[in-house]
């Protein structure tokens, strides 16, 4: 068994976002074909803890390089408070020949990265003759600033990045990130999420919310919108928009936005399309300027493996990560 730390990860993945958006773009083409095997994700939720949540993601995927394993993740809100990240999570790789595990991943960055190279990838097929020059980005944690790195990985074009946090000390640390990593970039901040959504043609949610709390009123004409955490929008207002979404079957689960929405429709038809279906025939959705477009991802297990497969396969060749003898029975 060899055990993969968070340093031998971030080592792996680091500079790699146009990567990761290839390697996420692939997994979708497989899905779209029947190449992947993805059950029903498991949610455990803990008595009086309303809030938190660990989830289990198994998958299988197919193709040249098959893998398959799980992604244990969990979410605990309260951490931000104590200075602590708000996800863990570790992933374990199974051969597909014996079934044996071969590694234990620390899978808090490969989740990070996987969702970042999703979202960057909906960006850049939605905003094809449209581009941004900015984000509004809803929630500044770890999620939404790898998103960042991923979207001007994919959209070179992007210049100004318009912030808001329920945070404002979040928020201002998020900005010296920024100004950090990328000096060449513009931050502004909104006083609300109003003010954020109408601020620029591209937004992007990754927040804690738990419950629906907006609508898209603010929003401009032609506004991409990257619903990430699945929770932020009212379901009345993904009926008048164009929805695309990973996997209907996932998201429409456990009271998402897009949940809400087939509960009080009685149907789906609000979906339009999958992102997989873009990918597939991509010069074949031309959005009309003037609408509205949110991509919806719950974020499905073989994503995981696909950069997980990538950081195990690299740590060997690297003599990175630490081997476990014994682990099995002999």
């Amino acid at each position: 068994m060899l055990v993969i730390r968070h340093h031998d990860v971030e080592e792996i993945l680091e500079g790699r976002e146009p990567e990761n958006i290839r390697a996420v773009a692939d997994a979708y083409r497989l899905h779209e074909t029947g190449g992947t095997v993805v059950p029903h994700s498991v949610f455990l939720r803990l008595p009086d803890q309303p809030r938190d949540r660990i989830i289990g993601l198994p998958a299988f995927r197919g193709g040249d390089r098959p893998v398959a394993g799980m992604k244990w993740i969990s979410s605990f809100p309260g951490n931000l408070d104590a200075g602590l990240q708000r996800a863990s999570a570790a992933i374990i790789l199974n051969s597909t020949a014996t079934g044996h595990p071969e590694a234990l991943v620390e899978g808090s960055v490969i989740s990070a990265r996987r969702t970042a190279a999703s979202a960057a990838l909906a960006a850049e097929l939605l905003t094809r003759g449209r581009r941004s020059a900015g984000v509004s980005l809803l929630g500044c944690g770890v999620i939404n600033f790898e998103i960042l790195r991923h979207l001007r990985a994919a959209l070179p074009e992007l210049r100004e990045v318009t912030l808001y946090d329920h945070s404002a000390e979040r928020a201002r640390a998020f900005a010296a990130r920024i100004a950090e990593e990328a000096p060449g970039v513009e931050v502004g901040y909104a006083d609300s999420p109003e003010a954020a959504l109408a601020a620029h043609t591209l937004v992007s949610f990754a927040t804690t919310a738990g419950e629906p709390h907006i609508g898209l009123e603010a929003v401009r004409p032609g506004t991409v919108v990257l619903h990430i955490s699945l929770r932020d929008l009212r379901p009345e207002a993904l009926l008048d928009v164009v929805n695309i979404v990973d996997d209907a079957d996932h998201v429409c689960r456990e009271r998402t936005s897009l949940h809400l929405a087939e509960q009080l429709t009685g149907g789906r038809d609000f979906i339009t399309a999958s992102i997989g279906e873009l990918l597939q025939d991509e010069a074949g959705f031309v959005p009309d300027p003037g609408e509205t477009v949110v991509f919806s991802p719950f974020g499905l297990g073989f994503l995981d493996l696909a950069l997980a497969d990538l950081v195990h396969a690299t740590a060997r060749e690297k003599g990175l990560g630490v081997q476990v003898d014994g682990f099995l029975p002999a």
